[in-house]
């Protein structure tokens, strides 16, 4: 397998999911800032331009991250990355929806990049601040999803926790101030990643 990876981006949950799994696998970094996603030779591989993608031992290319995370939970399940139970799996795939859809996109992107919803200065502080209430928001209910458990999903790390660590891992950049259980909990992720 080959993932296409920007350090730094919702990739890197990715790349802990693939290490936790054990598999072995190759890394193409892209350069985002620079614009690797845009150039032609990732567009043939990639059209949508963007990462994580994930290229399979069969040729087929996988992308968005929760399609990733769920081929990889379903395709090793040895690693236990999601609960068999039908209720605690639509649990931890609707954690895992909120960490993408309302905290990165809907959140963490009009913090970090208030460019691509508004040109004028004006406009993207207002687009900033909307994003910082919205994250602000979403990480008290992480908070309160998390509880006292290490993981979201209670005593085994699964794919929420995979998104849960990159998102917190931007906390520098969006910079909306993580709580005591987050605080404890990213640095719990974070020992599982050996980079």
């Amino acid at each position: 397998m080959k993932l296409f990876h920007a350090p730094g981006a919702c990739s890197d949950g990715i790349v802990l999911l693939l290490d936790i799994i054990g598999v072995p696998y190759e890394i193409h970094e892209l350069d985002v800032r620079k614009g690797d996603q845009r150039q032609p030779d990732y567009l043939a591989i990639n059209p949508k331009g963007k990462v994580p993608a994930l290229l399979r031992d069969d040729g087929r290319l996988l992308t968005e991250f929760p399609a990733i995370a769920f081929w990889l939970a379903r395709k090793y399940p040895e690693a236990e990355l999601l609960p068999t139970d039908a209720d605690d799996e639509a649990r931890a795939l609707e954690l895992l929806d909120f960490i993408v859809s309302s905290l990165h996109m809907r959140g963490t992107a009009l913090v970090m990049r208030p460019s691509a919803f508004a040109t004028s200065a004006e406009a993207q502080e207002e687009v900033k601040a909307t994003g910082r209430q919205m994250v602000e928001k979403g990480l008290a209910q992480l908070e309160r999803e998390l509880g006292d458990r290490p993981f979201l999903m209670g005593e085994r790390f699964t794919l929420p926790d995979a998104a849960a660590y990159y998102l917190l891992g931007w906390q520098p950049r969006f910079q909306v101030p993580l709580g005591n259980r987050l605080e404890a909990y990213y640095a719990r992720l974070s020992r599982l990643s050996p980079a």
